[in-house]
């Protein structure tokens, strides 16, 4: 769905990503993991056109992401995006937030209604719920609400950064076991960003670990841990590892 080649971009005098290549696969979910400021958010942004490369260049569905403004609005409107926290409009009650490019687009009254209760019930989001503002509703809710919102036209792609973040560790456990549930149902083409790799593992097909705006190793979390490329892979997979029961201190 989204081939990279030769992409790099800078920001004043920081380098997010030197020149990289890489494939993420129709259908699949890629996960991109690694330490802070390695380059994963600059990579979704440039996914969508929200960032430009400075080199080289993104080809979505086997053609270059389009310059112009009116062709690459066309695009996102195939390609869902949620942030961490939600980044819902916070003067838009829930379900103005979920519909609001569907308005926009003028679809019809009813088939906004239908689309908004197909993606309740994917999402177990309570009805009433829908009618509060972003600041009445619990982080979990929030979370629901955004990816209600990427899903609303029913985009060919998900992105999300970090959508479980911020989250207390009990309510992204469920949100992450509905997530893959959605993707498995789904069957779309996801990317997601996060900083913890049994998040990673649990939700991708492939993960992607990246260090200062390169990608050192792409594969699955077996492949990173039996065949790690150098010392780095290792050394982030065992920095993951929690405690062994009884230990303390």
């Amino acid at each position: 769905m989204f081939i990279l080649e030769g992409v790099s971009k800078r920001f004043g005098g920081l380098q997010a990503l030197h020149p990289l290549t890489l494939t993420l696969a129709k259908g699949t979910t890629t996960v991109l993991i690694g330490p802070s400021g390695c380059g994963k958010s600059t990579l979704l942004r440039l996914l969508n056109g929200l960032s430009r490369p400075d080199t080289g260049r993104v080809l979505f569905d086997g053609q270059p992401l389009p310059t112009g403004e009116d062709a690459l609005l066309a695009v996102r409107q195939r390609v869902g995006y949620a942030l961490q926290g939600g980044g819902l409009f916070p003067h838009l009650t829930g379900a103005q937030n979920v519909t609001l490019m569907a308005r926009h687009l003028r679809w019809p009254e009813a088939r906004i209604r239908e689309r908004q209760g197909v993606l309740m019930d994917l999402t177990r989001f309570p009805a009433d719920a829908l009618e509060r503002f972003p600041g009445q509703l619990s982080g979990g809710q929030r979370q629901r609400v955004a990816l209600m919102r990427a899903l609303m036209l029913d985009p060919d792609v998900l992105l999300l950064d970090e959508p479980l973040g911020a989250l207390d560790p009990l309510v992204r456990h469920d949100l992450q076991a509905d997530l893959r549930g959605i993707f498995e149902r789904l069957k779309k083409t996801v990317v997601l960003v996060t900083h913890d790799l049994a998040e990673a593992a649990w939700l991708g097909d492939s993960i992607v670990l990246m260090r200062d705006g390169q990608v050192v190793q792409q594969g699955t979390l077996d492949d990173l841990e039996s065949r790690p490329v150098d010392a780095f892979v290792t050394r982030f997979i065992q920095a993951q590892r929690p405690l062994p029961v009884g230990r303390s201190g």
